[in-house]
């Protein structure tokens, strides 16, 4: 049988309303677990965002991980997205986790990660929200300029910074 931990993240108020909601995520993975047989050790709840990897939950795991990682065989999460929005720091993660013996999955978007051709899907998988990210930022910095061109009667051009 094999012992796993559960990962649910949600960052906006509309995504709990598109249903991706801690309890939605929470009972959809719990009923994949009790499908296949999982023993969940623990259950990790975010509400933050994942542009990266420092977030208070996320770091209450490791912590977790540390003591109880010969004992934890997978970390099971909805979707990719929920797991990050960056994808280089993602592989990072995932590496980290599989140097570790713990696999990392998406149960709405399984990979197999010993298969090379899921290499594709994963980078897909990882870089689509981070896109969507960087398209909302864009977005975000449009609307700010127009509120400021239309504050001071003139057209103001911002170059974004990364």
């Amino acid at each position: 049988m094999a012992n796993v931990i559960l990962y649910s993240r949600v960052s906006t108020d509309e995504q709990a309303d598109k249903g991706f909601s801690l309890r939605h995520q929470k009972e959809v993975l719990e009923l994949y677990c009790n499908q296949k047989g999982y023993s969940i050790a623990q259950h990790f709840r975010e509400d933050y965002s994942a542009k990266n990897f420092n977030r208070p939950e996320f770091n209450n795991l490791l912590v977790y991980l540390k003591g109880n990682r010969k004992r934890i065989d997978q970390i099971l999460f909805t979707r990719w997205d929920r797991f990050s929005r960056n994808q280089e720091e993602a592989y990072r993660v995932i590496r980290q986790f599989r140097n570790m013996g713990i696999e990392v999955n998406a149960i709405e978007q399984p990979l197999d990660l010993t298969q090379a051709d899921s290499k594709v899907m994963l980078a897909v998988y990882l870089v689509m929200p981070e896109v969507e990210n960087d398209k909302m930022y864009l977005n975000d910095l449009g609307k700010i300029t127009q509120k400021f061109s239309t504050k001071y009667g003139r057209l103001a051009y911002f170059r974004p910074i990364h």
